[in-house]
């Protein structure tokens, strides 16, 4: 992981960035908010920043947005205060460390915000066949097409190609094509300078530069224009961009990974994907099967999660009883195991015996292993064991399983819509519609786990 540390390396917030390098990050340092800008601009791979408190921070984060920088942001301070670190999160942070740092906060953090843990758990004989072809191929220099089903772990298997690649010590970059809008996109890959178009305010190092030496993923490429299907077919044949405004060729070294969750031949055929594109980024193809056809991994992930936020959560990390796994396993898991992991954070602190039993199973659609399936429409609410459920309104049921779980997170809003599997957005929504009808909300009470 690269971060950048903006503030000054004196007294705590030194004392952070030691901690960020001996968990293997490479630390990057800003005095202040200009030269933090202009170093994302110069394009180092920061993958997350932490900004001291002290700080414009929402200075800092709209100018982030201004300029299409997206990456999480995570205040430091010595302040016990509530108040503060709420008011960091108003301002666009997405958590807040209280100095002294604590290195599990830390590294919990990181985690939690940058989505830094790509373990390949696996133990399905499915999975296993292609992480053995996966290994007999990642040190090479072809490019790679990843397809499979969303949620079945395309980026994270990107990653391992990554780490087991000759290019495993220069940057890996990601490029999400479908969040980003087709006038927009062209300009985060192949950067600009400065007055290229209104906005463009200083020189901004696109994703090819970024990556240059390493790998940059292409994530869900099938939803590209194909006018710039045409532009990225050219960079990638010619190893050299053009940046916006510029007036000469740049050299890249990049390798390329892609991921789609189509059938990309069905797009050629179709006319929505430049078959030439197609041929190019199609060397190796690798197909991650869907998670019920994964019936072993089910149950390694189920625990692997468990543990994870138990950790993560600060509750007793409790095992998988026999029955839960055996219920999972029939679940058909259209989210894969996206799906599973925001199951078993759920049911992490939904559980209150000394298992995980089938009653902290709360799925958010499909058949539940237990129970019968509510209304499609109340936010994602299922039981296993709906009997406590009956004579309430399903609107009750969502209210209080939603305050339920704020009350668990601490007041996290940011964790608690993580695990109902549900948008900040919608969170917020549905709390200020309570709050409107005079429903006391559970607000932050811990300073290091409050969020927006």
């Amino acid at each position: 992981m690269r971060v950048l540390i903006v503030g000054s390396l004196d007294g705590q917030i030194g004392g952070a960035s030691q901690i960020a390098i001996a968990r293997g990050a490479k630390v990057l340092q800003a005095d202040d908010i200009d030269q933090a800008l202009a170093t994302l601009r110069a394009g180092h791979g920061i993958e997350i920043v932490l900004i001291d408190l002290g700080l414009d921070i929402r200075r800092f984060t709209t100018s982030l947005a201004r300029e299409r920088i997206n990456l999480p942001v995570v205040a430091c301070g010595t302040t016990t205060d509530a108040e503060a670190a709420v008011s960091a999160i108003k301002a666009g942070a997405k958590e807040f460390i209280p100095l002294p740092p604590d290195a599990d906060l830390i590294a919990a953090v990181f985690e939690a915000v940058a989505e830094e843990n790509h373990a390949l758990i696996h133990a399905d004989p499915a999975m296993e066949k292609v992480i053995a072809f996966t290994d007999q191929i990642a040190a090479s220099e072809a490019s790679v097409l990843i397809t499979g089903e969303s949620g079945t772990g395309k980026e994270v298997l990107a990653r391992y190609i990554h780490r087991k690649s000759r290019r495993a010590d220069r940057p890996f970059v990601t490029i999400n094509c479908a969040a980003i809008p087709d006038n927009l996109l062209e300009s985060e890959l192949f950067g600009y300078e400065k007055g290229a178009f209104t906005g463009a305010v200083a020189r901004r190092i696109g994703k090819f530069e970024e990556a240059n030496g390493g790998s940059l993923l292409f994530d869900e490429v099938s939803e590209m224009d194909p006018r710039l299907q045409a532009k990225l077919l050219r960079a990638i044949q010619e190893r050299e961009i053009d940046r916006l405004g510029g007036n000469k060729p740049i050299k890249v070294d990049i390798r390329v990974i892609a991921t789609s969750n189509r059938n990309l031949e069905a797009e050629v055929r179709r006319g929505h994907f430049r078959e030439d594109l197609y041929f190019r980024l199609n060397v190796i193809h690798l197909d991650l099967p869907p998670l019920r056809a994964r019936p072993l991994d089910i149950e390694v992930l189920a625990r692997h999660f468990a543990q994870k936020y138990a950790d993560l959560n600060g509750v007793p990390n409790r095992p998988v009883a026999a029955v839960t796994l055996a219920a999972l396993k029939r679940h058909p898991w259209r989210g894969n195991v996206r799906e599973l992991e925001n199951v078993m954070h759920r049911a992490v602190l939904l559980a209150k015996t000394d298992e995980i039993g089938p009653e902290a199973i709360l799925l958010s659609g499909g058949a539940a292993p237990l129970g019968s399936e509510p209304d499609a429409g109340s936010a994602g609410i299922m039981a296993t064991d709906a009997s406590g459920f009956v004579g309430h309104t399903v609107a009750e049921v969502e209210r209080d399983l939603i305050l339920s779980t704020l009350n668990r997170c601490l007041g996290n809003r940011t964790h608690a819509a993580n695990i109902l599997g549900i948008s900040i957005r919608t969170l917020r929504n549905k709390l200020k519609q309570y709050s409107d009808n005079g429903v006391a909300i559970p607000m932050a009470r811990e300073a290091s786990r409050v969020a927006g």
